[in-house]
This record gives C-alpha cells, structure tokens and sequence, in this order.
C-alpha cells in the first residue's frame, strides 16, 4: 500500500472570461514555483467564479493523479493540449497516489499542513470547453478518475516537491475510487447510499447526494452538469 506520494506541481488561477456567453472560469491556472500559503479555503492567490458549486472549506484543494494522464493522451489522442500536470484545473499535481490508493476521510501532512480527503470531483461542461473535448467531464465521471478534494485540517505552507504523508485513515471500509464511482452510478444499492449519507468524514453536499440516491425511485440528470 502506499502511503506516500509527491507534490509534483502547484497551481493558482483566477476567474477569467474564457467562453463567449457562457460564465466566467478559473479553471486555466498557472504553475507557482515558489512555496505556497494554504488557508481553510485552499491556496493564497487562487480563486473560484462559481462559489455556489467550487471553492469552499469542503473543496478547498483539487488533486490530480499525474498518473492518469498517460491513459488520457491514449484516449483521446486528437485533443493533447492539456493532458499535463495542471491541465485539468486541479491546485496541486501529485505522484504516488490514485484514488484506489486512499479512502474517505484519510488524513495527510504536506509542508505544514493538514489535509483531508473530502470527496471526489464531479466533472461538469467547463471541463469540456477547457480542454476542447465535448466527451471530457463524461469521460472523467465514468472512469472515476476525476481526482479529489482536500478539506484543510491545520494551515500553513506547502510546495512543490514537498511529500505528501498519509498520516490517518479513520474509514478504511470507504475506499476513495469506489465512493466516487457510486456517486454517479445510477443504480446504486440504496443500503450502500443510505450508509454513505450518514459517513461524517464525507462533504456535505455529497452525503446530501447520496441521501436522496437512498430513496425510491430516485433518479438525477446530470444533463445540464456535463453538457452546460
């Protein structure tokens, strides 16, 4: 099992105009190579356009599996341009960890921070128009590849090359890749929804997505997320 992996690359963007008539997005971000302060909502220098749906103590930090990049590139060998550390609009590029790797609720130390696993990405349409894909956020839902999001435990500063360290794992029974794969099957065992409703170290929002999959006859429309 691995318990270490490395911090390959930081990355900080602000909102920007990037689509005509569509909304604003941070999703472009640039590549710090200086060590960085991390507060209860992610990078110092970093934004999100949307708050309703990014940002927040819960999403405070994306991370990206370098490693999925290769099988990104094999995929969809026509639109490159992006597949690289930072391509996707994560904060921090990492080596040694995928989302089999971890678990809901693991703790890891980096520089002089604390952070914890959240929950999973949920892809939506800007990642089609970032990467200029019309099957990306699709492709990333179905795959479970999609990184994930640290809440921040205890501030302080990380940077590149610095070693992330899992450090707790409270929930071993909720392996990282398996609770983002449920999130979007659509024919979830309701008992295992039900149980992920109630898993404390899960954000909010998806204990609250997994509630309503708990109930009969539930079905969502992932529609407008993934196609905008």
């Amino acid at each position: 099992m691995n318990t270490t992996a490395t911090i390959l690359g930081l990355f900080q963007g602000m909102p920007q105009q990037r689509w005509e008539g569509k909304a604003p997005s941070a999703i472009h971000k640039t590549r710090t190579e200086t060590p960085v302060e991390v507060t209860l909502t992610g990078l110092s220098g970093d934004r999100q356009a949307d708050t309703e749906v990014h940002g927040g103590p819960e999403k405070a930090l994306h991370i990206y599996p370098s490693e999925h990049y290769a099988h990104w590139l094999q995929e969809f060998p026509e639109t490159t341009q992006t597949f690289h550390s930072g391509g996707f609009g994560e904060n921090i590029s990492s080596s040694g960890f995928t989302e089999e790797d971890l678990c809901i609720g693991d703790i890891l130390a980096a520089g002089s921070v604390r952070l914890q696993v959240a929950q999973g990405r949920q892809p939506c349409w800007k990642l089609n128009l970032h990467t200029g894909n019309p099957a990306m956020a699709a492709s990333f839902q179905k795959t479970g590849r999609t990184g994930w999001y640290f809440r921040v435990l205890e501030t302080g500063k990380i940077a590149a090359g610095d070693d992330l360290r899992l450090v707790e794992r409270p929930c071993p029974e909720w392996n990282l890749r398996d609770v983002i794969l449920a999130r979007f099957n659509p024919r979830l065992d309701p008992d295992i929804a039900l149980a992920l409703s109630r898993l404390d170290q899960l954000a909010e929002p998806w204990r609250a997505s997994f509630a309503k999959k708990a109930g009969p006859g539930y079905q969502e429309d992932t529609s407008r997320r993934l196609k905008g």
